[in-house]
């Protein structure tokens, strides 16, 4: 089984395609679309996705996309676990009454924000995005959720990007997996 799991993951890594000085010179930029350009890669993603969820993620009942790479997996994983789908969302993007939370980014800062009404007291949520940079998105989606008294179980992301130390900005005590690493 554990070699079925690291196989499954070198195929899937070997779709994932760089591309260097994008979006500016000095990034190397890990691009998702390219792996699930391809029909069973993106079964594959799906399934890997899943089975994380399942042995590492107990009593999930919604899992939450960030904006807006996490939208691609968020509803097809709720769909399949049979929980909710939620999204946040960067500002002024979502109808109704919303809550927000403002955070720092390395240039200014941005405020995420989620409905109100679909977050209750104690909801059990996994947040999943495509990559962990340097964990600024997801820490303040954390405290997001935090004041809509969810609780935060996890955080499953496809791609990590080690050398930006993203895992330290996310609070202790939530666990946090990614499926492929880069240094």
């Amino acid at each position: 089984m554990v070699n079925d799991h690291a196989r499954k993951i070198a195929e899937l890594k070997g779709k994932i395609k760089s591309f260097p000085d994008f979006p500016k010179k000095g990034i190397l930029f890990w691009d998702i679309f390219s792996a699930i350009a391809d029909g069973a890669t993106c079964k594959l993603l799906q399934n890997l996705l899943v089975e994380t969820i399942r042995t590492k993620f107990e009593g999930v009942e919604a899992i939450v996309g960030l904006e807006s790479r996490g939208f691609l997996f968020s509803f097809s994983l709720a769909a399949e676990l049979g929980v909710s789908s939620l999204p946040v969302r960067k500002r002024g993007k979502l109808p109704g009454e919303v809550v927000s939370h403002k955070y720092d980014l390395e240039y200014g800062s941005d405020v995420l924000e989620i409905q109100k009404n679909t977050i209750r007291p104690g909801l059990k949520c996994l947040i999943v995005d495509d990559l962990i940079a340097t964990g600024g998105t997801i820490a303040a989606s954390i405290q997001l959720l935090k004041a809509c008294h969810a609780d935060v179980i996890g955080c499953l992301a496809v791609i990590e990007l080690e050398s930006l130390h993203g895992r330290k900005n996310i609070p202790d005590g939530i666990p946090v997996h990614s499926l492929i690493k880069y240094d």
